[in-house]
């Protein structure tokens, strides 16, 4: 089968000899060519100069621009110092806090000494031995009753409640106790 297929010869390969070859596709420069001095290019001569540059003239300082900076300078100024007041408030509510739990537990304390100093059961036992002070009997306490709403009647000589003729002839009264006042 190998011998069934036709093979073709390049003339060119054929031609060169293989110790001769290195590889690459480039031609092969006879000696002649490899020898010869290539021409040096000269480089060209830039002449030096400066470019042209328009220069804006100095003007005057706007004084929006002046106002500006000094408003902004000012806020910078107040925000930095009311971060400072902060700060020293906070630090103040911080001991009076602290101040705050110390005052609440002292007044625990006197509290607790106020109530044993006077023992109610020993001052009534002295005071009923002594005969200043008696127990109240049933007859004289009086219970309140405060289920109600507040309520307040004013009631005439017979009996009868009359509340726009009283508030007329008070009103009339301090009117005509002001007349004489002021002549």
């Amino acid at each position: 089968m190998a011998s069934a297929v036709k093979r073709r010869k390049y003339s060119k390969h054929d031609t060169v000899p293989y110790h001769v070859y290195d590889g690459s596709a480039a031609r092969q420069l006879e000696q002649q060519e490899v020898l010869q001095p290539r021409p040096q290019v000269r480089p060209r001569e830039r002449a030096v100069a400066r470019p042209k540059i328009r220069v804006r003239e100095a003007g005057a300082v706007s004084p929006f621009a002046v106002v500006g900076f000094a408003a902004v300078a000012v806020f910078a100024v107040l925000l930095l110092y009311s971060y400072v007041q902060l700060a020293v408030i906070s630090k103040q509510v911080v001991g009076l806090r602290a101040d705050l739990t110390g005052l609440k537990t002292e007044e625990a304390k006197l509290r607790a000494k106020y109530e044993l100093a006077y023992d109610l059961d020993a001052i009534e036992t002295q005071l009923t031995t002594n005969g200043t002070m008696v127990k109240p009997q049933n007859g004289q306490v009086i219970y309140v009753d405060l289920s109600e709403p507040d309520s307040v009647t004013y009631f005439d000589e017979d009996g009868t409640a009359s509340g726009l003729e009283d508030a007329a002839d008070g009103l009339q009264s301090i009117l005509t106790q002001v007349m004489e006042y002021f002549s």
